[in-house]
């Protein structure tokens, strides 16, 4: 990772020598890592080669955000803005953070959720230039070799998807390149990860999507997916090979189906340092709004009742999580799990039910079967519910009338994105309640009014958790990561929450302190791999201060 002060705050840099390798001219402008457009200085134009290949003008960085924020905001389509960004990281990838981490609340929703549900689908067809590895089912036994022709070696980070669960939309394929591609630019303007430090990998195992195979622009593999012992041998295969090729990075599991994700996360967590982002980070972003709005409540975690609309990776995480939670409130595990239900496609899930899956049967629990899920929060009475099934306008108005009927402030997350998967928007949920409800989304909204009130409502989204693991784990070469992290992590979200958000209905802080809330929640990771045994370098006197001392600063260097 660069050292250096963050991008907020930080201090003007000495000079650097221009090394030896350094590109000149047109070499230069073409880089995208060391180019700096029309702010290279004259001096450095003079050394570099540069003179008459850029207008004369010099402007600062400050000058070229904002010609990037003037055209940015001239457009209106959304997949018009992802393109415009995704051509700036193209060909300058210092102003494109800058960009991102200055104006978050703006870029985030472009460059992931929900607009980048929409370039996933588009990817074919708007693709321009390659970014990222694509291993497919035909590089099986030369994957090391693939993965060498990375240019990079010093790769901390690796966001890996096959493509089969791309946010609520289903099988894209090798159009889910645009996942990896997007988290990893999370990792670098949320916590100050090195891009350079950071790999997107796409293993394309083909797809059952049969629009995508018949689609003459689709660029993976058109033909069925890899299933079986041969998908399980490509996946081994990529584990060792990134080892080998980069010894101890970290690999993020992301957007898997999951009959994959729940057993290839237990089959690696004890071997690498790995993690899978759609269990583990949305049950940490989730309980840290559980956190927060308990705050609201006054009532204890081990008085809550939790239902999930869902009952797949982030459900039964989300529970996982909250289990721990409540034992660490005093509950017995058993007496934890009793107070988290799942429902499904075939209504509450329930012991007397045959052919559950394995993730479900910890929270398939004695009652007598409930076909829907307003019944389900009916029979129940829960004072939180928790949407994550993809289900759009799953939470009606008599979900939430009786939600509000059953509690004085009824906890409603509507975690599902992109927005068109959403359970209700805050102007439902607000709405319905009466203004009560203590409410999360999964996508952006702007601020609404109700009854003369101002609701400013902020996403229960990963990107407050998973940069900041990430950035904790990097920093003392964590052996693992751990749920004990996740846990951590969830506790100092939620403690970064003022008394003034919660006051305006916002159950997170704003993006705008997203790197400050990600170097405490790197510091607080480093904190459980020291107490753990798992950190592998010698403990820094302050943890905070080393951690933010390795944050990426998207602010140019100037070269003597």
């Amino acid at each position: 990772m660069a050292t250096g002060k963050s991008a907020a705050g930080a201090r003007p840099q000495p000079a650097k020598p221009i090394p030896a390798w350094f590109p000149r001219g047109v070499a230069l402008l073409r880089e995208p890592t060391l180019n700096k457009g029309t702010a290279f200085t004259a001096a450095e134009r003079d050394a570099l080669g540069l003179h008459g290949l850029l207008p004369p003008r010099v402007l600062t960085q400050e000058g070229q955000v904002a010609r990037i924020l003037e055209n940015f905001r001239r457009l209106a389509n959304p997949l018009d803005r992802y393109i415009m960004l995704e051509a700036l990281q193209d060909r300058n990838e210092a102003l494109f953070y800058r960009v991102i981490t200055d104006y978050p609340d703006e870029m985030m929703p472009i460059i992931y959720t929900p607009t980048v549900g929409l370039a996933c689908q588009e990817f074919g067809h708007i693709f321009r230039r390659p970014r990222g590895i694509f291993i497919s089912a035909d590089d099986r036994g030369k994957v090391a070799q693939v993965l060498r022709n990375w240019p990079q070696r010093d790769v901390a980070m690796i966001v890996v998807t096959d493509g089969e669960r791309i946010l609520g939309l289903g099988d894209l394929g090798s159009n889910g390149m645009g996942i990896p591609i997007g988290k990893l630019s999370l990792y670098s303007a949320c916590a100050g990860i090195d891009p350079a430090s950071c790999l997107p990998v796409m293993l394309d195992v083909g797809t059952n999507n049969e629009t995508l195979q018949q689609d003459p622009l689709y660029l993976g593999l058109p033909r069925p997916r890899l299933t079986g012992a041969a998908y399980d041998e490509l996946v081994d295969e990529f584990i060792a090979a990134t080892q080998e090729v980069f010894p101890g990075v970290i690999v993020q599991f992301e957007d898997f189906a999951n009959h994959n994700a729940f057993r290839l996360l237990a089959k690696y967590r004890d071997r690498i340092c790995t993690f899978n982002d759609d269990i583990q980070g949305t049950a940490s972003v989730a309980v840290a709004g559980i956190y927060s709005a308990l705050r609201v409540t006054g009532k204890p975690m081990s008085a809550q009742t939790f239902l999930c609309l869902g009952a797949g990776e982030a459900a039964t995480g989300i529970s996982d999580l909250l289990v721990s939670a409540m034992v660490a409130d005093g509950l017995t595990e058993s007496a934890a799990r009793q107070r988290c239900w799942l429902v499904d496609s075939k209504g509450l899930v329930v012991k007397s039910r045959g052919g559950l899956a394995e993730h479900k049967l910890p929270y398939a629990h004695d009652h007598a079967p409930v076909a829907d899920f307003a019944s389900a929060v009916k029979a129940l009475e829960p004072t939180a519910i928790i949407g994550v099934a993809a289900t759009a306008k799953a939470f009606t108005r008599e979900v939430v009338t009786t939600m509000a009927a059953l509690n004085q402030r009824p906890i409603i997350f509507a975690l599902s994105n992109p927005t068109s998967k959403t359970e209700c928007t805050p102007a439902e949920a607000y709405e319905w309640s009466e203004g009560r409800a203590l409410y999360a989304s999964g996508s952006p909204f702007d601020p609404i009014t109700w009854n003369g009130k101002r609701f400013v409502t902020r996403q229960g989204n990963n990107s407050y958790i998973f940069p900041g693991v990430g950035l904790g784990a990097i920093a003392v070469r964590a052996a693992r990561i751990t749920d004990a992290m996740f846990m951590a992590a969830a506790r100092t979200l939620a403690s970064t929450v003022t008394e003034s958000d919660l006051a305006q209905g916002s159950l997170y802080p704003p993006l705008s302190d997203v790197r400050r809330v990600s170097a405490r929640i790197a510091a607080a990771v480093a904190e459980v791999a020291y107490a753990g045994g798992l950190a592998q370098i010698e403990r820094p006197a302050d943890l905070l201060e080393y951690v933010q001392s390795h944050m990426y600063d998207p602010r140019y260097p100037t070269y003597a």
